[in-house]
């Protein structure tokens, strides 16, 4: 989006928009159901033949994520900061084989932040996609009293 392209107050993205905002970005939230409740887990992610791919190690997140329906979360801000996006994916999260082309294309890209052995490919087909954009609120416009710490912090 150019710099002087109007944003309302907030509108919906179309699938190309949240495509190309997925593409761009590299990092997310993954929201999986562990047993009775739900969790959320920071990862880094790449789209690659219209999956959203990230790699793991063994435990909740894996147990939790394979074959079933997850949810994924990423966001960012344009304009020095004052327009926001979020984009959200909902789909089948499934391991992928770790052939050559994955981990020649995908497989350089995705670079774990956290150490460990991260030897699982997962790939979440979209079976929802959606996003929106909005032009970020003035503090004082949302309606309730700063406290002093953010009063300051605006000063």
């Amino acid at each position: 989006m150019a710099a002087n392209d109007a944003v309302p107050q907030k509108s919906s993205l179309s699938a190309d928009d949240c495509w190309h905002l997925l593409r761009a970005g590299s990092y997310g939230r993954l929201a999986v159901w562990v047993i009775d409740h739900p969790e959320i887990f920071p990862i880094n992610y790449r789209i690659d033949r219209g999956l959203l791919v990230f790699r793991t190690g063994h435990g909740t997140k894996l147990a939790s994520a394979l074959g079933k329906v997850v949810a994924f979360e990423t966001d960012g801000t344009e304009n020095n900061r004052s327009i926001a996006w979020s984009v959200a994916v909902k789909g089948h999260a499934n391991r992928l084989d770790r052939t050559p082309e994955i981990l020649d294309s995908v497989g350089r890209l995705l670079v774990p932040w956290d150490a460990g052995t991260k030897d699982h490919f997962i790939g979440i087909t979209p079976e929802s996609l959606s996003g929106r954009r909005f032009t970020i609120a003035a503090p004082f416009s949302w309606g309730g009293q700063l406290d002093d710490a953010t009063r300051a912090g605006l000063e």
